[in-house]
């Protein structure tokens, strides 16, 4: 018998009116949508590239959790980054979040939908 799909969200408005879901579980996978810097915390968007990057974790972290998973079940992520000259300003906060855990990984160079958005962070977890 398959396993249940599990919808997570976090709330936002434009889960339903873009359709999607923060994440998806099934089975053994987690499929976390695109995450952004936004920082729940003040609820808004810091200017700063790093800082963008650990609020997306962060934010990762979380749902991950409420989806029975950890950070270390993550086999892959992409990275959407708005220039390649921010590189190098994010690398820290991707080794401090995932170094250890090595997931195949893309990292594209692209626009995304809000201009003050820098990085957007997209994992797909497994625990087998």
């Amino acid at each position: 018998m398959p396993s249940p799909r599990r919808l997570i969200s976090t709330g936002s408005p434009f889960e339903k009116t873009m359709g999607y879901s923060r994440a998806v579980v099934q089975g053994d996978w987690c499929f976390v949508s695109g995450v952004t810097g936004y920082d729940y915390t003040t609820m808004s968007m810091p200017g700063d590239a790093s800082l963008q990057t650990r609020n997306c974790f962060a934010t990762i972290r979380s749902v991950l959790g409420e989806a029975g998973f950890e950070m270390s079940d993550i086999a892959r992520v992409q990275y959407t980054v708005v220039s390649r000259d921010l590189v190098a300003d994010i690398r820290p906060e991707l080794e401090a979040a995932l170094g250890d855990i090595r997931p195949a990984a893309t990292m594209v160079i692209a626009g995304l939908i809000e201009p003050d958005m820098k990085i957007e962070i997209e994992v797909t977890a497994f625990r087998g």
